[in-house]
């Protein structure tokens, strides 16, 4: 795709200062510009970089003045920061609007489906879904029965969406994420071998809600697994059978929550944090990356470490901790010049 200055201008509310037919067809950082790309400049100490970068067309602020002469086109804007994230967010908008079915594909008979949807290549749906308007289905994805997905979701290359799901408006669910699959449960027998507890509940994702890739989200025994709207799933995250996970909670990588917790709205997850199962964690709780939670945590906890405690705790222990092979050699040497006393007094 090749843009004008005056184009991208005009999607910014934006001034052109320099050829406004300037044409670009890629982005780039302003350190690493060539020839067709489109860069900005935010951050003053990046500046140095606008005398000798080979980009075409920069955005940059409004009070934006050129100490020497410079060579792209200027785009001029309020804040050149925003303005470059709305210019992503459209050009994301435009490369993903596909529209249209590819062939092969299955499509069972009893599915509806909105309009200007886009079906990728071997892809599977199901009897009695439910798919919404402007609804994008990348290749090689499977769509459960009686599966529901909202108006404007994009399901990306190869997800695997089981029976019964539900998801919302507005969301992206990444390659690879397998949601609705069996829960964690098995009970042992008098032989103490496992059997498989049936897992008969369903998943349910609300709007605005965006899913990392190869994250799984597992089906509850009963009932429904929740992801609360507006949640935020970073890549390779694991959520057990009748999790609940409250609105607008982010969740870094790695991070695995065990069954039947419930995690409030607001909050703040780092990567490879692990918390236990049948917990009850309250709104706007941050918890630092790596941490073990096997309690119960109250609205606006911070914590850290495994098990985990308060996080001003855990820093002024942790001062300790680092000291300790010292603390530990004055305290032989204390013990050594004490037998020492003794024996002299003796």
């Amino acid at each position: 795709m090749k843009f004008t200055a005056k184009q991208i201008a005009d999607i910014l509310n934006g001034e052109v200062e320099g050829n406004p037919e300037e044409i670009v067809s890629k982005l780039s950082k302003i350190e690493e510009g060539e020839n067709e790309s489109l860069s900005f400049l935010a951050n003053p100490k990046y500046q140095q970089y606008i005398y000798t970068t080979e980009a075409s067309i920069i955005i940059v602020n409004k009070d934006f003045t050129p100490e020497k002469e410079i060579k792209p086109t200027l785009i001029k804007v309020d804040d050149a920061y925003k303005s470059f994230s709305t210019l992503l967010e459209y050009y994301n908008q435009v490369k993903n609007n596909k529209v249209g079915r590819e062939a092969p594909v299955f499509i069972s008979d009893s599915v509806v489906i909105g309009t200007d949807e886009y079906i990728g290549a071997f892809s599977y749906i199901g009897n009695n879904v439910k798919i919404g308007n402007n609804v994008k289905i990348y290749p090689s994805s499977y769509i459960g029965d009686n599966v529901v997905i909202g108006d404007n979701t994009t399901i990306f290359a190869g997800v695997k969406i089981y029976s019964e799901s539900v998801i919302g408006s507005n969301c992206k669910i990444h390659s690879g994420c397998i949601i609705g699959s069996d829960g964690f449960g098995f009970a042992p027998d008098e032989n103490g071998e496992y059997k498989a507890v049936p897992q008969i509940g369903n998943v349910i994702i609300e709007d605005n809600v965006d899913i990392g890739s190869n994250s799984t989200i597992d089906r509850a025994t009963l009932g429904s697994t929740i992801i609360r709207k507006g949640v935020k799933l970073d890549n390779q995250i694991q959520i057990a059978h009748n999790v609940e996970i409250g609105e607008h909670t982010v969740i870094a990588s790695q991070t695995g929550v065990a069954g039947s917790t419930k995690v409030g709205k607001y909050c703040m997850i780092g990567g490879q944090v692990g918390i236990v199962g049948h917990l009850t964690i309250g709104d706007k709780v941050r918890i630092q990356a790596q941490s073990g939670i096997g309690r119960n945590l109250k609205d606006n906890d911070v914590v850290q470490g495994s098990p985990a405690f308060g996080y001003n705790d855990f820093n002024k222990s942790y001062v300790h901790f680092k000291n300790l092979p010292k603390t530990i050699s004055t305290l032989h040497k204390l013990e050594k010049n004490f037998k020492a006393q003794n024996n002299k007094d003796e």
